[in-house]
């Protein structure tokens, strides 16, 4: 019987969970001590925030903007409570991260006995390094968050929306989790490295679990992004992506230091630890000297020698600007010897981290190294990987392993261990080979008479057993997983449906690249002229159709906005803020993703009606699609212009106009009023496309007037129950939303009465056609 959950997956669950119970079962009798740890980080970092961080946070977002748009950019806050609960937040989390170092520490014993114990020895000078190196890690990623990530990426995100004609007015809690959860994410994410190395090089977690569980993994870190990163589907996918990259990254590591740790303990005495450290101080060697090689050159006037002869040779687009590349010349000369010595270890640095890189491709492309009790256990050829074993090694692989192994695959495994150059290697193998099977074949008349008699009732059990499980999978055909299994499914089983939606699928696997093609081109081209000022224009053109006296009305006082153009106007009065560091970004994104669906769902029905036709689900001529296509611009194009520049400005005009009379400051947020004007203006386009599709479905036999009119009350429920999932909270909004639609269906159906006289005229080809088959049997179109 299949299950929804398999059988690694339920394991790897169960595990999870009896691990966090002895977690706490180990600590309970430590718990007022975690707590106190706990106690600390929050309130220290309750009253940090308070006294230093906010204004320090501030000024890094601040750091690369231009005047312009920092003095655009506001922190503010929009409840009387909203800091002081964000610092409670905050702290908790701080001490919540700070206290699980203590509950591991405490829970050492409990762990042990769970079996996540080290194959080499753990001294307290290791656990100090550890403790130092993870303190490095964190404080480096963090380093690099307000250093480098945090100041660009402000200075892009408020300059976006500024060019938006948006004023970026970061709610204090948007803005702090922002960056406090993104801190928090290099943070951890600088630790991924040396945490998987250590736990794959003392065997606590194997190597090999890391890698066999890499889709956990990468499950695991969405799901963490979708809960500590900003809600939205892009910033999860840029944080998830580099989280999965490191990932990799670390994966590479964690082999590299199990493939030196296990190779230097079958090879000599002890944990192979010396190797590792002679590996390790070799590389920090080699970086040292790099520093210094690179520190005495700049002192010389290495960068003056690259202004002149070597960055005139780059085109002018990737020319390094004077002062080399990251302002490294400019600060190396502020700071003398001092920046001399820095820039070189830091240049030093980023080399080395390009050679760990390359090389743990390198690494990740060889296989890993077996542990003995692996090698001890194996019962098959492939459980084995020969290439990777020592002549020693192969007295420990199983006779098992030999006997299922045929003569071909002995050669094969020699012959490789001949190219790798160790004849002693190959031959130990053949040997070990000839020996098993001359063994096997003089046993072979006794086993394989017990075997066949052993055989023979095992079989007739299992016979007897395979009828009762016949019985009972038949008596519980009805459950809701048995039906989709692989050898019992049928169409019947499930209706057919199930293979009606796979047939439509599998006929568009050849059409993807042209609906992709286009759904990328036309999102594409929409953001890129969303982004590159087509938003701001969007808004300058609206706002132009409202009344000049409205506007000037929200301008602030000791302004006199009568001698203002409007685009002065429109900075002035800071009528649309974003509210979200990424929330114009993300507005830019969804609308561009809007479009591209709107283009490619005319294509995707146009192809997908021959199978849809062909399993029997749909009549009609399938060039009814592309003419829909058609008119779904047409509609969207006069009803856009009939919204954009009448219907919209009136609404926006009526509720501005309404927030003065109550003395009242009017600041939008950017998705509530770019989606009123959206809603206003190709929502009357919409509307346009109901009676549009309506015509053309029933001319081309897609769906009938008869059909639509015996359908219109499951039509109009369905209308209402889509409105209260997808139209803003409120059911005041879902009557907005739903009523209009309804009403513009039910005139629909008037319109067609008129054209078809009372349904007489033509029929249409679709459902609820009378049609009759022609003489050759087939039903006319």
């Amino acid at each position: 019987m299949s299950s929804a959950v398999d059988e690694d997956t339920a394991q790897a669950i169960n595990t999870g969970r009896e691990t966090i119970g002895a977690l706490l079962s180990g600590a309970q009798q430590h718990l007022k001590k975690v707590f106190v740890v706990f106690l600390l980080g929050f309130l220290g970092s309750f009253y940090a925030l308070r006294i230093i961080v906010w204004d320090f946070l501030e000024a890094t977002a601040k750091s690369q903007m231009s005047g312009d748009v920092a003095a655009s950019t506001d922190i503010i806050t929009r409840t009387p409570f909203e800091v002081i609960l964000l610092q409670a937040k905050i702290g908790m989390l701080t001490g919540a991260v700070v206290a699980v170092p203590a509950l591991l520490f405490f829970s050492r014993k409990a762990l042990r006995r769970r079996g996540y114990t080290s194959s080499v020895p753990i001294s307290r000078r290791f656990i100090a390094g550890f403790i130092l190196a993870s303190l490095s890690l964190f404080v480096a990623g963090v380093v690099y968050a307000y250093s480098i990530f945090f100041p660009f990426a402000f200075d892009f995100l408020a300059g976006n929306a500024v060019s938006a004609g948006v004023k970026p007015s970061f709610g204090i809690t948007e803005f702090t989790e922002f960056m406090a959860l993104l801190t928090l994410s290099f943070g951890l994410a600088a630790q991924l490295p040396l945490l998987m190395g250590v736990l794959s090089y003392t065997e606590i977690i194997p190597y090999e679990t890391f890698r066999d569980k890499w889709r956990h993994a990468v499950v695991a870190v969405t799901v963490f992004g979708g809960l500590f990163s900003p809600p939205d589907p892009f910033t999860l996918v840029m944080w998830a992506m580099p989280m999965v990259g490191l990932y990799v990254f670390s994966l590479g590591l964690a082999k590299l230091v199990t493939n030196l740790r296990r190779r230097g303990a079958a090879k000599a005495t002890g944990s192979g630890t010396d190797h590792i450290k002679r590996r390790t101080l070799q590389f920090v060697g080699a970086l040292a000297a790099v520093a210094i090689a690179l520190s005495a050159a700049i002192n010389q006037g290495g960068f003056d020698e690259l202004e002149e002869s070597v960055f005139p040779l780059f085109p002018s687009p990737i020319r390094p600007a004077p002062g080399g590349p990251g302002g490294l010349g400019t600060y190396a000369a502020e700071n003398g010897l001092f920046g001399d010595v820095a820039v070189g270890a830091a240049i030093a640095l980023v080399v080395g981290v390009l050679v760990l890189f390359a090389y743990t491709v390198k690494v990740l492309q060889s296989p890993v190294y077996p542990r003995q009790d692996d090698i001890r256990r194996a019962d098959d050829p492939s459980d084995v990987d020969f290439e990777t074993l020592d002549v020693d090694d192969i007295a420990d692989v199983p006779t098992q392993v030999f006997q299922r192994m045929s003569e071909d695959d002995a050669l094969d495994y020699s012959r490789q261990a001949m190219y790798d150059d160790d004849r002693e290697k190959a031959e130990a193998i053949l040997d070990r080979f000839d020996t098993v099977q001359e063994t096997t074949e003089s046993d072979g008349s006794a086993e394989a008479a017990a075997g066949a008699s052993g055989g023979a009732a095992a079989a007739a059990g299992e016979g007897g057993a395979a009828e009762d499980d016949g019985g009972l999978f038949a008596s519980t055909a009805a459950g809701m997983l048995d039906p989709f299994t692989e050898d019992e499914t049928t169409e019947d089983d499930i209706g057919g449906y199930a293979y009606d939606i796979a047939f439509i699928l599998n006929s568009l696997t050849s059409k993807v690249f042209r609906i992709v093609g286009l759904f990328m081109v036309v999102m594409g081209g929409t953001f890129f002229w969303l982004y590159s000022g087509g938003l701001g224009d969007v808004l300058t053109l609206f706002l132009d159709r409202v009344p000049r006296d409205v506007l000037e009305e929200v301008v602030a006082d000791g302004v006199d906005p009568s001698t203002m153009s409007l685009e002065e106007l429109i900075a002035e009065m800071d009528i649309v803020v974003a509210l979200h560091p990424v929330e114009v970004l993300i507005f830019e994104v969804k609308v561009s993703a809007l479009a591209g669906i709107v283009a490619v769902l005319p294509l995707i029905l146009y192809y997908a009606w021959p199978p849809a036709k062909e399993r029997g689900l749909v009549r009609g001529d399938r060039r009814t699609f592309l003419v829909w296509g058609g008119g779904l611009l047409g509609g969207f194009a006069l009803g856009t212009y009939l919204g954009f520049f009448w219907v919209a400005p009136s609404i926006i005009s009526y509720l501005v106009s309404d927030a003065l009379a109550n003395q009242m400051i009017v600041s939008y947020r950017i998705k509530s009023f770019f989606w009123l004007v959206i809603f206003t203006t190709v929502g009357i386009g919409f509307l346009l496309n109901i009676i549009v599709t309506m015509a053309l479905f029933h001319v081309g036999g897609v769906v009938s007037y008869r059909s639509m009119l015996e359908r219109w009350r499951p039509v109009v429920v369905g209308i209402f129950v889509l409105a209260a999932f997808f139209s803003p909270k409120g059911v005041l909004m879902m009557l907005l939303f739903s009523i209009p639609i309804a009403l513009t269906y039910l005139l629909g159906l008037g319109i067609l009465y008129v054209l078809t006289g009372g349904g007489r005229l033509f029929g249409g080809g679709g459902g609820g056609s009378t049609a009759e088959p022609d003489g050759t049997g087939a039903t006319p179109e």
